[in-house]
Order: C-alpha cells, then structure tokens, then sequence
C-alpha cells in the first residue's frame, strides 16, 4: 500500500504539471516590457505570447492582436511552439500509459512485473516532458530589453512538477512482483485446519 500511496503522489503532481504546462502555453505573458512617457497616463505595458501580443495602457485599455503568418514569426517563437505542443503530447500520453502502470488499477493485473514496467515508462516520459519544458527559456529569454512574463513562472513550476511526479513514479517500480494486499497463508497452515469426523 505504500508503494500505491506514492504513485499517487508521483501521478497527481505530474498531473498538475501537466495543467500548468496547458496554461502556459495559452497566456500571453511570455515577455513583458513597459514604457512611461512623460506623463503617467501615458504609461503602457506590452506582453508577447506564443500565439499574441498585448498592450496594456494604464487607463485600463487591453488591445492584442493574433499572429498573422506563422511563416513571418521569430525562429525563438516558432521553436517554442513546437516545444509546447510537444511537451503537451508528451504529458498525455504519459497520462495514458501511468493509468495503466499504477498499483490501484486493475488493467494488467495478472502481469504485476509489466504492470511495474509500464508505470516506469510513464515516470520516464514525464520527465522528458518536463525537460522539455525546461528549454524554453533557451528560446524565449534571449531577446534583449524584456522582462520575464508570469508564464515563464507558470512553465517552470509545471516542469518542477513534471519531473519531480515522473521521479515518484519510476522510484516506485519494481521488478519484484505484486506488493503483498492482505496475508498469505498456505493451506495448511491455518490454525483449526483439521477435519474432523
């Protein structure tokens, strides 16, 4: 039961990390720069995302606009994308195959050392995901005169996650059979096992 216990644990933060991953990849605080002309209400903040960009004024006024070529957009931008989406897909299908893995389920119960196996591949395909995560910095940070947007936070702590989950899970495999679930006596081992005539 602990070890069930502790693929919960793995599963539910790998979870989040996956929830997190999807909201990063929709905000659009990636990059933040803000400007103050001379006076105050002139001030205005702009934001990058993958898919858009913003302009916050400081009257309240939100204008943002949707990318219109995928062509015309910065190589940074186009291979985060393609990170994101990958690091998603990653994150469901390691879903998937844990669901399969975990001690608390039933599928491939007859098989307790494939089923220890397939829960090892899910911890593993986690952290690759999470790993993933973890080089979009690489490509979004090298642009000068911006800030780090809240969903940089957002991707890291999702990646944290990510890896640290996928670490419970594949800590917890192993090659030694079912965890025992209750006693195992032998047959004839029962006290008061005698028939009597």
């Amino acid at each position: 039961m602990p070890n069930s216990g502790v693929q919960l644990l793995g599963f539910s933060l790998a979870f989040l990390g996956f929830i997190g991953t999807i909201a990063c990849t929709a905000m659009v605080e990636w990059k933040a720069s803000s400007h103050a002309g001379g006076n105050i209400v002139t001030a205005q903040a702009m934001y990058e995302g993958l898919w858009k960009s913003c302009v916050w004024q400081s009257t309240g006024q939100i204008q943002c606009k949707i990318y219109d070529s995928l062509l015309q957009l910065p190589s940074n931008i186009q291979g985060t994308r393609a990170l994101m989406c990958a690091a998603i897909f990653l994150c469901f299908i390691s879903m998937m195959v844990t669901v399969v893995g975990l001690e608390c389920t039933t599928c491939m119960a007859e098989q307790p050392q494939q089923k220890s196996k397939v829960a090892l591949a899910g911890g593993v395909i986690f952290i690759i995901a999470g790993e993933r995560l973890d080089t979009i910095s690489v490509f979004m940070l090298t642009v000068k005169l911006y800030e780090f947007g809240s969903a940089l936070y957002v991707g890291w702590g999702a990646a944290c996650l990510c890896i640290i989950g996928g670490g419970f899970l594949c800590c917890m495999c192993s090659d030694k059979g079912p965890s025992g679930k209750g006693p195992r006596y032998p047959p004839s081992s029962s006290a008061g096992g005698r028939d009597y005539v």
